[in-house]
């Protein structure tokens, strides 16, 4: 039987896999410190649906690339739901590998990267997706020529940001 977390899983990494086959645009404009541009929140802020455009999302320059944040609020079955796109350059990885008790899916855009996941190093491009377990050791590093753009979504049930603090 598919559970609500899992079914969440599966829309997330569809939703992610259409909006990388949105065409890129280098009109950015602001984006609000935890949601983008079209993001729908009410009143306790919890995060309705929305419509996030590529052409909207700002850009942030970082050493390695660059970073889009999308969203990052509660939902209405979630304690957050955070997503981001990043773009890193060639040879470059965003971090050491770490752990962290959220889950995430990494949805690969474009280019070509190298992802440890709990021990195992594999090399996967376009269309591929990477799901991260709670507290598994990994990584990512764009090991192609040209740059690699992946979307993250990670997720926090709920409970996990009280135990966190």
């Amino acid at each position: 039987m598919l559970s609500r977390r899992s079914l969440l899983v599966t829309i997330m990494a569809s939703l992610g896999a259409r909006a990388a086959r949105t065409p890129q645009s280098t009109d950015a404009g602001a984006v609000p410190p935890t949601t983008g541009a079209n993001a729908r929140t009410s009143a306790d802020g919890v995060m309705g649906s929305s419509v996030f455009d590529w052409k909207t999302l700002g850009v942030q320059k970082t050493k390695v690339g660059e970073s889009r944040k999308v969203c990052q609020a509660p939902t209405a079955t979630l304690d957050e739901l955070e997503c981001h796109i990043t773009t890193l350059n060639p040879g470059e990885t965003p971090h050491p590998p770490h752990r962290h008790p959220d889950e995430e899916i990494i949805i690969i855009r474009e280019g070509t990267v190298e992802s440890l996941v709990n021990g195992t190093t594999r090399v996967v491009g376009t269309g591929s997706v990477i799901f991260q377990a709670s507290n598994q050791l990994h990584s990512i590093r764009n090991v192609g020529s040209v740059p690699a753009i992946y979307h993250v979504i990670k997720w926090n049930s709920p409970g996990m940001l009280r135990k966190a603090k």
